[in-house]
């Protein structure tokens, strides 16, 4: 647990976030955050760098609460606003978030340097960590023992980073081969005439003939009692897009959704019960010392 727990409690310095194309092999951080322990899918955002892990996870709608215990530096919640309108999790009747969750239920932070296919449990907390250009962070719940030997992460680095050597445009990194296009012809160059009008519109095949209606006398084998239809006849409809990115509830794999730049949610820094105490306590200090210098100056 120490690879959440680590940390100074400063304010996040406010990464930029980037559409997820903008993150390349080598520049740029992609975020990984699997929320398939409440049945929701794996987002994935991009960063730009150098930055903490901290800052990554609080910016482009992404928000974190840490502990009344330990402060931010503890990731207890994690939320997005672009699912279930910002929720964070656990929710607050999961985890209460005023100790250090126990290590069966908590947030482990795991890295993949560039080129690397291979999770490292990260031995910083997020306030220290600085993920490198081109690497990839992610964050699991559940039961991670606090070396990373169990409860590792089931998706990949490879299904997580970016592909592009170069920044593309739209919210999917692809190859580069994907990427290439043919350069534009320079100025001047004769590109054939234009075309002074529209093909014309291929003519329509005749309607088909009706079939004659059987006789009376004769009925067609179609009047009988007809068997009931064949799975392969009438397919049944496949899961919709929501079924689809919740098949971890069922305990297939999480879907790997895109996570575009979001309006930044409301961000809680974590419990005021320690600022509240040190104040409280310094003002009992503080009477105590000036009633202790009035007996004296009576004394004298």
């Amino acid at each position: 647990m120490t690879a959440a727990a680590l940390g100074a409690g400063a304010a996040p310095a406010g990464a930029k976030p980037q559409p997820i194309g903008q993150c390349t092999t080598s520049s740029g951080v992609v975020l990984a955050v699997d929320f398939s322990h409440w049945g929701g899918p794996v987002y994935r955002s991009c960063g730009t760098t150098p930055t903490t892990g901290y800052e990554l996870l609080n910016q482009g709608g992404w928000r974190t609460t840490g502990t009344g215990h330990d402060g931010p530096a503890f990731i207890c919640r994690i939320g997005y606003s672009g699912h279930q309108g910002g929720r964070q999790y656990p929710t607050p009747r999961e985890e209460d978030c005023v100790l250090t969750p126990p290590a069966s239920a908590y947030w482990s932070y795991w890295h993949a340097d560039p080129g690397e296919n291979d999770w490292q449990y990260s031995q910083l907390g997020a306030m220290l960590y600085k993920p490198k250009p081109g690497s990839v962070d992610l964050w699991i719940f559940g039961g991670t023992d606090i070396e990373g030997t169990s409860g590792r992460p089931t998706v990949t680095p490879d299904q997580l980073r970016a592909h592009n050597s170069r920044p593309i445009g739209g919210s999917r990194p692809t190859s580069p081969e994907e990427t290439r296009t043919a350069a534009p012809p320079p100025p001047g160059t004769d590109t054939g005439p234009a075309p002074e009008r529209p093909p014309a519109a291929a003519p329509e095949a005749p309607a088909p003939k009706p079939e004659p209606e059987p006789s009376e006398e004769e009925p067609s084998p179609s009047a009988s009692a007809s068997p009931s239809p064949s799975p392969s006849a009438t397919p049944s409809p496949g899961p919709s897009a929501g079924d689809r990115a919740d098949t971890a509830a069922g305990g297939g794999p999480a879907k790997v959704v895109d996570a575009a730049p979001k309006a930044d949610a409301a961000h809680d820094t974590g419990s005021v019960v320690p600022v509240v105490a040190t104040a409280g306590l310094i003002a009992v200090l503080g009477g105590a010392a000036y009633w202790a210098a009035r007996r004296r100056r009576r004394a004298e």
